[in-house]
This record gives structure tokens, sequence and C-alpha cells, in this order.
């Protein structure tokens, strides 16, 4: 269960990362109350992932989702470049959370 619940601390950060653009440093009120909101269920689901996981593992996967995440969100929704390279750095920050999940 406790990956399960890191899983979906991971795609919470990736909810408030989206939000934080979308807010437009905190000027749009809808925007920025469910960044807040995301980043708040972000934070209570790893929270119960440390209980059971180690807090190195449970934290280099969560900010691996966020980050892998977060750059797959800014090239759908944002426009932002697909070049090789940034997919080839997204596909080691997957391949390191499979890794660690493996040896966990």
């Amino acid at each position: 269960m406790a990956w399960i619940f890191l899983l979906i601390a991971g795609l919470f950060e990736v909810g408030w990362v989206i939000g934080m653009k979308y807010s437009e440093g905190f000027t749009k009120i809808v925007p920025s109350v469910l960044m807040v909101l995301a980043l708040c269920a972000s934070f209570w689901f790893l929270t119960l992932a440390v209980k059971s996981l180690p807090l190195g593992t449970s934290y280099a996967v969560w900010t691996g989702i966020g980050a892998a995440g977060g750059m797959i969100a800014g090239i759908i929704l944002f426009g932002e470049s697909a070049s090789v390279m940034r997919l080839a750095s997204a596909a080691l920050i997957v391949s390191g959370i499979i890794g660690l999940k493996l040896a966990t």
C-alpha cells in the first residue's frame, strides 16, 4: 500500500507544479487554491508512504515522479521543447525510480 501512496503523492506533486504555472505567481485565485490543495495532498500521501518505506527512497521517487511528470506536462500543456536530450533525461529519471523500487 505504501508504494500506492507514494505514487499518489507523486501525481499530486505533478498537479501542484502545473498549478504553479497556471496560478501566475498567485495572481489567479482558483489555480492558486488548487495548487495549495494539491501540495497538501502530496505531502500527506508522502507521509503515509514514509511510514513503511525508507525515507531516501520515498523522497527520491516522489521528486522523480514530480520532475519527470512536470517535464511531460510542460511539453503537453505548455508547448515546451520535446528534444531528444530532454526525453532521454526524463527516461533516466524514470529508470532511477524503477531501480529504487526494485532495490526496496
